[in-house]
């Protein structure tokens, strides 16, 4: 048996929530299946939340006020709780994060930017400030943290398999100086040798492919139906609808098929990752 994971209640908001909900749970004497027990939610999810790593649903939380004789604390800080889970995050793309939690499997396709689950600090730096060049050092910055967290995805066990595609341009064009983009593709290259992680590179030669007009991110759940998300400069939208999400998944399918395989793809970011090395050691 795994250890017990206890929240950590200073982390954030929603770590002092899950850890006040772990704490009044167990002092009631119920484990996860009795407090969910009446409500249309599992104890998976309960769980989860009581770590922090999930957002509460509004439903569970009336359920578990009236189980626990909270006097309405969890619906209460509801809102403070969503608001914190969202701080540094479009509102757009404010449920992708816990959805990425959630899934079973993660397929993204990057055309433009390395996706922010495979981004190093110095990446999303980058991009915060190229997309928002008005905001100030402290929101910025917020933005940052925000994404750095999603990383956090990569220390959970049961995380999704996760498969993406990436346009090769991306590493012969690169956004960060040569060392930093080189530990960017390393970084890309160790995840790519972790289990349920698979990276393709489509060669810049392929210009007539499938999914040539933008960014795209295909999740399935274990019960739920599977979902898209496609995104623009200062827009996203989730998509549900499933014959649309159908022509996405094949879409993406036919991409994958298009692309290099795992192997060779590999290769290729390692070498970018060697040239970009050995041209940060002849600049210094």
């Amino acid at each position: 048996m795994s250890p017990r994971k206890d929240p950590d209640p200073s982390a954030s908001v929603p770590s002092f929530y899950g850890a006040e909900l772990r704490f009044l749970r167990e002092s009631a004497g119920l484990t996860l299946d009795q407090l969910v027990e009446g409500s249309f939610r599992g104890a998976p999810l309960l769980s989860r939340i009581e770590r922090g790593e999930l957002g509460m649903p509004m439903d569970l939380a009336v359920h578990i006020d009236k189980r626990l004789k909270t006097g309405g604390f969890f619906e209460r800080h509801y809102e403070a709780v969503h608001k914190a889970r969202l701080a540094g995050h479009p509102p757009y793309f404010a449920k992708i994060p816990d959805l990425e939690k959630s899934a079973t499997t993660i397929e993204d396709w990057a055309p433009f930017l390395i996706p922010g689950l495979l981004q190093t600090k110095a990446y999303a730096q980058s991009i915060a400030q190229s997309t928002a060049a008005w905001a100030s050092p402290e929101t910025v910055e917020e933005r940052v943290r925000a994404r750095l967290a999603r990383a956090e995805f990569w220390k959970h066990d049961n995380r999704a398999t996760y498969w993406g595609i990436l346009h090769e341009p991306l590493l012969r064009k690169p956004l960060l100086p040569p060392k930093e983009m080189a530990e960017q593709l390393v970084h890309i290259a160790e995840l790519m040798r972790c289990s349920r992680t698979v990276v393709q590179i489509l060669p810049e030669s392929e210009t007539d492919h499938s999914l040539m007009m933008g960014l795209l991110k295909i999740l399935t759940f274990p019960d739920a139906p599977p979902l898209a998300y496609t995104e623009g400069v200062h827009s996203g939208q989730i998509i549900d609808y499933p014959p649309l999400v159908t022509n996405y998944r094949r879409s993406y399918d036919l991409l994958r098929a298009a692309a290099l395989s795992p192997k060779a793809s590999l290769a290729m970011i390692e070498e970018s990752a060697r040239g970009y090395r050995d041209e940060a050691q002849q600049g210094d």
